[in-house]
This record gives structure tokens, C-alpha cells and sequence, in this order.
């Protein structure tokens, strides 16, 4: 069962209650979102309401995962108790090797600078 929302994280203890529910997964971004806090996975409600989700889950006994990016939001959650934790996604892994080609092979501004095409 997926907890993305503001909603969920108030209700997660009665959700892993429910016959049938397994495992939850916390999508930090999508809270961040629910909570008015758009792109601010790291903002500290964010943080807290995940970490409240995890909690439940420790105490339910049901295995809990959440993304986590960021090395130390990974460390954090991982610390806390998370059973699993995505490190990574395809677009953000492909989007920050591409931006590092660009800094190494284009020059801003540069008429005469190293040419690459991506």
C-alpha cells in the first residue's frame, strides 16, 4: 500500500490494519505535495510524517519502504527503521549524468569551447 498523502500518514495505523496489507511504501514527494510543501521532500513535516509512517509500520510488524535520493534522507529513514529504501530512479539518474556531460563537455557561453551533442 502505497502512503503518499497527508490523509494516509493520519490514518496509517488503520491502514496497516487492514486485512490483506502487507507492506507500505512511502513516496516522500507525493506527501511533500499533499502537505502544500511541493518539491520540499526534506522540509521537516515532510520528514516527520515519514518517519511517523515508519514507525507504524515497525509496530504493526509490516516491512515499510520509502524513496530517499538524497544519501542522507536514505541513512536517516534507513536508521529509523525502514525496511527498504529506493536510492535511486531512472529519471533522476539519467537527468544528473546528463547535466555532468553537459558541464564537462559544453562550456556555457563559449564560442570557441569543446562541442558535444547529447
Amino acid at each position: 500500500m502505497q502512503i503518499e498523502s497527508a490523509a494516509a500518514v493520519a490514518d496509517v495505523e488503520r491502514i496497516l490494519a487492514v486485512d490483506g496489507v502487507d507492506a507500505i511504501f512511502v513516496g516522500p514527494a507525493d506527501l511533500a505535495a499533499s502537505m502544500g510543501l511541493l518539491g520540499q521532500q526534506n522540509h521537516p513535516d515532510v520528514v516527520e510524517a515519514v518517519l511517523r509512517a515508519i514507525a507504524a509500520g515497525a509496530a504493526a510488524g509490516k516491512p515499510v519502504g520509502v524513496n530517499a535520493f538524497v544519501p542522507a534522507d536514505a541513512e536517516r529513514y534507513t536508521a529509523a527503521g525502514a525496511t527498504f529504501v529506493a536510492v535511486g530512479a531512472d529519471v533522476a539518474i539519467l537527468a544528473r549524468q546528463t547535466e555532468a556531460l553537459v558541464g564537462r563537455f559544453i562550456s556555457e557561453g563559449s564560442e570557441t569551447g569543446p562541442r558535444a551533442s547529447y
